[in-house]
This record gives C-alpha cells, structure tokens and sequence, in this order.
C-alpha cells in the first residue's frame, strides 16, 4: 500500500510542470493576446495532428493533460487531440529502455503510433471540417468557447493576474488527478497484473479488444501492465499497440472533469477505442512483426 501511495504521489508531480505551462498559456492567450494572435491560433489547427502526433510521443502523458485543457477550451482541434492520445506512450518507453529492449523495436512501435496518430488526424479534422462546410457553420467558435471556459473555471485573472491564476487551476487538477491515480493503483494492486494477464493468453482479437480496454485506464498502469504482458510474451505486439494506441494516461480523466460536454466526451472515448481496436487488428491480419 506504501508503494501505492508512493507511486500516486510520483505520478501527479510529474505532471505539474506540464499543467501549469498549460494553464498559464491558456490564461494568457485570453487575456493577453490580441486578435491576430488568435487568428494565427485558429489557421494552425490545420497542422496541429501533425504536431500533436509528435509531441505525445514524448515519454509520459503530460502532453496528453496539455491537449486535453486546450481541447476543452477549443484551442486546438478534435483531430489533434485524438492524435495525441494516438501518439501517447506513457510509461512504455521508460519500461523498454529499462529492460535494454532494442533501439529499432522501440522506434518502430514508436513510429508506428505517430504515423497512425497523425493519418487519423488529419482525416478527423478534414471530416469535421467537411461537416461543418456543408452545414454552412463558420469557424468563430473558438474565442467564443475559451471565454466561456475561463467563466465557468472562475479564473478571476483580472484580480489575481494570470500567474495566480493558473497555479489555481494547477493546484485544482493536481489534487482530481491525484485522487483518480490512488483510486486506480488500488484497484490494480487488488486484482493483480497476473490476474489481468491471463484474459489476454493467446487470444487473437480478444487481445486487440481488451487491450485497447485496459489502454482507457487514466492512469500510468495502463501502460506498465502492457509493456510488462509484451515484454513476458504475453500478448503480440499488435495487442500490444491496441492498448498503446488507446492509453492516453490521465487525460480522459481530465477531459470528463474539465470539459462540460459529456456527449462530446463519450465520443471521444469511442473513437478512441474503435481506432485502438481496429489498428491492432489490422496488424495483425497483415502479419505486423517488429
């Protein structure tokens, strides 16, 4: 239970960084920046699941946290917040280089999910963009939104300034995510990586559908309990990225906490899954080998 209580506590530091830059960015973007600024916000999102794609690769979810409060405040766009997620590894590349795993299998799984990550998109916003285009819907809801969202927030940046502010918010998440990782890690600790190992035993699909299940853990888990089943023979590497694909960490936890749209959040998560399921799927059919 100390481990636990350690490993909980590990978790929620080092996101801090990551969600107070978010914060106070977000926080100065409303109050601070002009309307070319935000024009130029606006125009980018066309690029942002090729970025996205790449920064969520970096190790841990703290980006996967970073896009989701941009999300909610329709800074960026839902490709590219799905592209993120796509590309998040959490824990996946500190287990491999721990247990001397080779560089080249590491890049490939790496590769893999970016490529994955920025293809879905990009197809995504150019869906959604398409939607919006035949519904004669322009593009002014961002300001709209990120106002509404610095409302209900109450952030107050006026009074305060938008430093205090954003260690508001910070101090705010800090506590939910720490409270949802403890909540998990037990869970987890009670049932036992073993026990949760032995449902996805040579079991072809199986493993891509439960895999990409036990990727929508918010929590670091999700990936240490994967990478550990690959590493151990467990699953195939295309379960393997199944899970991966889904695992965005803590992410989802902030998008149903920060983000009011409960519908829109549910179709986050759907597509999410379906994307993690079928992407393993078919690697599996065309023999993908690492």
């Amino acid at each position: 239970m100390l481990d636990v209580i350690k490993d909980t506590l590990i978790d929620g530091i080092k996101l801090l960084p990551f969600l107070f830059i978010t914060y106070l960015l977000m926080e100065y973007i409303e109050h601070k920046m002009g309307k070319k600024s935000k024009e130029l916000i606006k125009k980018s999102d066309k690029f942002g699941p090729f970025f996205g794609a790449f920064l969520g690769a970096f190790p841990q979810c703290g980006f996967s946290v970073s896009a989701t409060n941009l999300y909610s405040a329709r800074l960026i766009t839902l490709g590219t917040l799905i592209a993120v997620y796509l590309s998040t590894s959490d824990e996946m590349l500190p287990i491999f280089i721990s247990e001397s795993v080779d560089f080249i299998i590491i890049v490939k799984i790496l590769f893999v999910k970016l490529l994955i990550g920025m293809m879905i998109g990009f197809f995504i916003d150019f869906f959604v963009r398409l939607i919006r285009k035949n519904k004669n819907k322009d593009f002014q809801e961002n300001e709209q939104d990120i106002k509404e969202f610095c409302e209900e927030e109450h952030c107050h940046c006026n009074e305060s300034g938008i430093f205090k502010s954003a260690l508001k918010h910070t101090i705010n998440i800090f506590f939910f995510i720490v409270l949802v990782t403890f909540f998990i890690n037990i869970i987890v600790y009670v049932i036992g990586e073993d026990n949760i190992s032995k449902i996805l035993l040579n079991k072809p699909v199986l493993g891509q559908i439960v895999s990409a299940f036990i990727g929508l853990i918010p929590n670091c888990a999700a990936s240490v309990i994967l990478t550990n089943m690959y590493l151990e023979n467990v699953i195939s590497v295309s379960s393997l990225i199944s899970g991966l694909l889904t695992g965005a960490g803590v992410g989802l936890a902030v998008l149903f906490k920060i983000n009011k749209d409960v519908k829109d959040n549910i179709k986050v998560v759907i597509l999410l899954y379906l994307i993690g399921v079928i992407s393993g799927i078919v690697l599996e059919l065309i023999g993908f080998k690492i």
